[in-house]
């Protein structure tokens, strides 16, 4: 995973437009059984008001049928969904969907429909290979919220890895083409010689660039298929390693290299991920599962001048990756076995959860998350700075859940305190605050009074445990409150 500045603001629009293969020679009338338009309502959490249910969306989008009478299309086009309907061509009526599995980190979806009349006279669109550069492909879908389907041809103009919008954070190949790409075009297919060989997905705004759009590539498509083979989603493998390119002949020299664009320089590996315990700092990197790594972190890999981390990509909860590495001047050869790492999780655009909160006093404390900031459009520099450093730095190891005072409901019981507002909770009580469940905990208990320390203030807030139960109800009533907290991540 490459990580991005923090918050970067992602200057993609999220578009459709498919992925999966169809027959060889398939034509627009062979697609036309193929290709489904979709409708969904959602609702999205607000963590300005975490115990209200959320604001209401529409939108429509594109999809298509693939092998197990199933449909694929992009997770964000289904994300935070509450009712799905799936409308196919020369059909009136609108069919009933059900999200079956869906992968926010490489932004694909599978949708089921309860009624199996509806795959009668349709057919499965199969999978193709990565397209060649200069080579035409057709995008299909409804873009614009548009209720006939619409047919554009591009070029492929780039093929590389790339950050995925709809995480904010994951970075997979993908492939860029020149086709017009728009809203209600996303979960189409992008075709080549009758086969699925993308999932367009994610465009440049026309301030930005002009048709200009991307694909998720059959290869990510593929082991999103396999990931979910045994019945779960699993998602994807975390080396959890930061490196250095060694393209500088001088720092070649100092680290006593030859002058061979071999490898790259490990400069640090994080505790979570899966190669914390086994690579170190200052190892050189000469290559992955027998693939030599040039000094920009490159392999070639079928033909294709790709990352090193295509590798790791492609590979599973439970497998295992092998590094010859050179280490203090000792040729040695470390293996890995693969696993997700949850710390990246705080940096990555949530969906399809509820908001964890506790309400105490007036006092709201939520979690610091991608999502957090961006409801408050918050740029508290010590914020933003736990925020930035809070995997590479493995904030996480001390604190789980960065845990803040997000805002103050006024009431007499906590009056004069809105200075500490934004701030980080360190102790209540004495106790050292790690996670959420740790501030629950403390208020759930019958002291006198509370006393909560906020990181960088001099003084605590201090609230009588009386005044919060006389104060409770009213609070409660004043601000529309239907329930006090909400904890469901297990931390520890």
């Amino acid at each position: 995973m490459k990580l991005p500045p923090p918050l970067a603001h992602a200057f993609f629009l999220c578009v459709v437009s498919a992925a999966c293969t169809g027959t060889a020679g398939a034509n627009v009338a062979d697609i036309r059984g193929s290709l489904v338009r979709i409708l969904v309502t959602s609702q999205t959490p607000d963590l300005t008001v975490p115990w209200n249910p959320g604001r209401l969306g529409r939108g429509v989008s594109s999809g298509f049928i693939i092998a197990g009478r199933r449909i694929m299309t992009n997770a964000h086009v289904v994300s935070n969904a509450r009712y799905i309907t799936v409308e196919k061509d020369a059909d009136s009526r609108k069919y009933t969907a059900q999200v079956l599995y869906i992968a926010h980190d490489c932004d694909l979806a599978v949708l089921g429909i309860e009624d199996p009349v509806f795959f009668d006279g349709t057919s499965a669109l199969e999978f193709g290979s990565i397209p060649e550069l200069h080579s035409t492909v057709t995008t299909y879908g409804y873009p614009i919220g548009g209720d006939l389907m619409s047919v554009t041809r591009g070029v492929v103009s780039r093929i590389e890895f790339r950050t995925y919008s709809h995480s904010g954070v994951d970075s997979h190949l993908s492939i860029q083409i020149d086709a017009a790409i728009n809203p209600g075009n996303s979960g189409g297919p992008v075709m080549q010689e009758g086969r699925v060989v993308g999932v367009a997905f994610q465009g440049y705004s026309g301030a930005v660039a002009q048709n200009t759009g991307y694909m998720i590539p059959t290869p990510v498509i593929d082991r999103f298929l396999k990931d979910i083979a045994d019945g779960t989603y699993d998602g994807y493998v975390e080396l959890g390693v930061n490196y250095l390119n060694l393209l500088n002949p001088a720092y070649r020299r100092y680290l006593e290299l030859p002058d061979d664009n071999a490898g790259v320089v490990v400069t640090n590996t994080l505790e979570a991920g899966s190669a914390g315990a086994l690579l170190q700092r200052n190892d050189i990197l000469l290559s992955i599962d027998g693939y030599p790594i040039t000094s920009d972190g490159h392999i070639h890999l079928n033909g294709d001048y790709v990352q090193m981390e295509e590798i790791v990509e492609r590979k599973f909860h439970g497998d295992t990756v092998t590094f010859d590495i050179l280490r203090q001047g000792r040729r040695l050869s470390v293996d890995i076995p693969l696993k997700g790492a949850w710390p990246y999780s705080i940096l990555r655009n949530q969906y399809d959860f509820k908001p964890e909160f506790v309400l105490f006093a007036g006092l709201l404390f939520q979690p610091l998350s991608r999502n957090f900031l961006q409801a408050y459009k918050n740029d508290d520099l010590d914020l933003t700075y736990i925020y930035s450093h809070y995997v590479t730095r493995e904030l996480y190891l001390d604190h789980p859940q960065v845990v803040i005072l997000s805002a103050i409901l006024p009431d007499a019981v906590n009056t004069h305190y809105t200075e500490f507002t934004n701030s980080i909770v360190t102790e209540i009580n004495g106790q050292t605050i790690r996670t959420l469940a740790d501030v629950a905990r403390v208020f759930g208990e019958t002291p006198e009074r509370f006393v909560i320390r906020m990181l960088g203030k001099g003084k605590p807030i201090v609230i009588e445990r009386d005044e919060v139960e006389a104060a409770r109800d009213r609070i409660r009533q004043r601000y529309g409150v239907t329930v006090e907290q909400c904890i469901e991540s297990d931390r520890s």
